[in-house]
């Protein structure tokens, strides 16, 4: 059980070491090109979540997010033991989530850095952080462990 809360943990230390590497050494909307024009590091402050929606809410932010990691830490224990792609997907969406939710304690914002372009559809990706990236990975783990978990059901019922 260790090793998966390590997850979480090295989630939130890379999240927030980054994010103070960010604040410490860029100005405001600096960018720092990677692979010009595709990655770059650009420094940026949001106040709300997704893409900015619900800005200066953050009494909704401290609550759901609250509930949220509640709820993570209640599956983990009730429903992933067994299922370790299923254990760590959650601890990457508990360590996302209180990366987050740390900047939104402390800072009042959370801190966006990374920067991405995606040339085959020109589509420039909303700006996000090590936090944004392990909630995703976390979503992408759980969808993954839903579709395994239903082929292993499939097959016990043949």
């Amino acid at each position: 059980m260790f090793i998966y809360y390590a997850v979480a943990a090295v989630v939130i230390l890379l999240d927030q070491l980054t994010k103070w590497l960010v604040v410490k050494n860029m100005e405001l909307y600096e960018r720092i090109s990677i692979a010009d024009p595709y990655i770059g590091l650009l420094s940026h402050r949001n106040k709300g979540a997704a893409w900015g929606m619900l800005e200066g809410q953050m009494w909704l932010f401290y609550i759901v997010t609250i509930i949220v990691v509640a709820g993570i830490i209640y599956f983990f224990h009730k429903e992933a033991k067994g299922h370790p792609i299923f254990g760590i997907s959650l601890m990457f969406l508990l360590g996302g989530a209180i990366g987050n939710f740390i900047d939104r304690l402390w800072r009042k914002e959370v801190v966006d850095f990374v920067d991405v372009l995606i040339p085959v559809i020109n589509y420039d990706f909303p700006i996000f952080n090590v936090a944004d990236a392990a909630l995703t990975v976390g979503v992408i783990l759980i969808i993954i462990h839903m579709i395994l978990d239903e082929k292993k059901n499939k097959k016990k019922v043949s």
